[in-house]
């Protein structure tokens, strides 16, 4: 009995696939009816719950004949991301009505700040097989919400393509600006970078072919991507290229041209930009001025590396143990053992951060290394 009265609860409303809401609702209900009939003498009345009452209340403001921007604002009114999805549900079952680009943007945009994943998942889903007509806005989202879930990496790709087959819905900076950041996030092995190299120099030239026009973000991301994977001539490039976007390089420009030309033992060059960086007063990374100073020690650019260490230092960054370890040994090694006692002595009045116990530590491997 109970289950007959919720089929017909559920064809009274018009909906053919209730959400858990409304079934929930109509199923109290139609329990509440099958109880009232075995027990007449009972007729305590359901209590509904405010959230069920929201529901209901949305439902009666929503008059026949809604649009979906009546539809959007109701979505975007609601403080409950499940009451949201409810009357999203609940209007997309209705006659003569269709969800639109603009009710499908917000109602992800509700689910992924809501973290229902599963729902924004479902929802993506539908988007993708043509649920509604497509916008940039919308699919820059779903791409959004694929970059942040790592199991959807592919996902965003896939969104991308349809983009890039499309006639009226091209990516845009916006798009460009996720995939080269989600493909950056990847860069963590020298390997695995080569192989999302290869990605990044085909969105590249998307990029181009479109006449899409990169800001700066995006020109350090793809100098960054080439200079990971020791493709220095190919960062160079594209930095020497920046003014043609009316971009100027900033210090994350200099600071991944510098440690890249460093790893491929190109140190002179990397001097000299870091030099160049240094005099548009643009500040480098703490990890830039330590693989320097560590090149330049291996080079026995000895006046060089302590140049760049006391720069450091005059910018409120010390050196890790390593790059002092890596300074003061190659110095032993080519006969300059009380040039670097004397440093050693000087580094440890200017740097405040030097604890007594790396002070030692360095101490006794220049000892080790001067008795070599």
């Amino acid at each position: 009995m109970a289950l007959t009265l919720h089929r017909r609860a559920a064809y009274t409303f018009g909906i053919a696939n209730v959400s858990y809401l409304s079934l929930r609702t109509l199923s109290s209900s139609a329990i509440h009816i099958n109880q009232t009939q075995q027990n007449p003498c009972h007729h305590t009345p359901k209590t509904r719950t405010p959230l069920e009452k929201q529901f209901e209340s949305w439902i009666q403001f929503l008059k026949p004949g809604f649009t979906p921007a009546e539809v959007n604002q109701a979505l975007r009114a609601q403080s409950d991301p499940d009451l949201a999805l409810d009357i999203f549900r609940w209007t997309a079952h209705q006659r003569s009505y269709k969800h639109d680009h603009s009710t499908y943007l917000t109602i992800i945009q509700i689910a992924v700040s809501g973290k229902r994943f599963r729902h924004a998942e479902t929802l993506l889903d539908e988007v993708l097989a043509g649920a509604c007509p497509i916008s940039i806005p919308l699919h820059n989202s779903i791409i959004r919400f694929c970059c942040s879930r790592r199991f959807l990496f592919k996902r965003a790709f896939d969104v991308y393509k349809k983009m890039l087959n499309s006639q009226d819905c091209k990516p845009n900076l916006e798009t460009y600006t996720m995939l080269f950041n989600v493909l950056l996030r990847r860069f963590n092995r020298l390997n695995v970078s080569y192989v999302y190299l290869h990605t990044v120099r085909s969105l590249t030239r998307q990029m181009k072919a479109l006449g899409v026009i990169p800001d700066i973000f995006v020109l350090n991301m793809i100098i960054k991507a080439h200079a990971k994977c020791l493709d220095v001539d190919e960062a160079i490039k594209v930095f020497h290229g920046m003014g043609l976007y009316g971009c100027e390089p900033n210090a994350y420009t200099y600071s991944y041209l510098t440690k890249g030309l460093c790893e491929k033992r190109r140190v002179a060059l990397g001097l000299r930009l870091y030099r160049e960086m240094r005099e548009k007063e643009l500040v480098p990374s703490s990890s830039t001025f330590m693989i320097l100073v560590c090149s330049l020690s291996m080079e026995r650019s000895f006046r060089d590396a302590v140049d760049v260490v006391f720069d450091m230092l005059r910018n409120s960054m010390s050196p890790d143990l390593l790059t002092y370890r890596t300074l003061m040994e190659e110095m032993c090694r080519d006969g300059k053992g009380d040039d670097a006692f004397e440093l050693l002595e000087e580094l440890r009045r200017k740097d405040v951060s030097m604890g007594e116990r790396t002070y030692k530590t360095l101490l006794n491997g220049l000892h080790f290394t001067s008795q070599d």
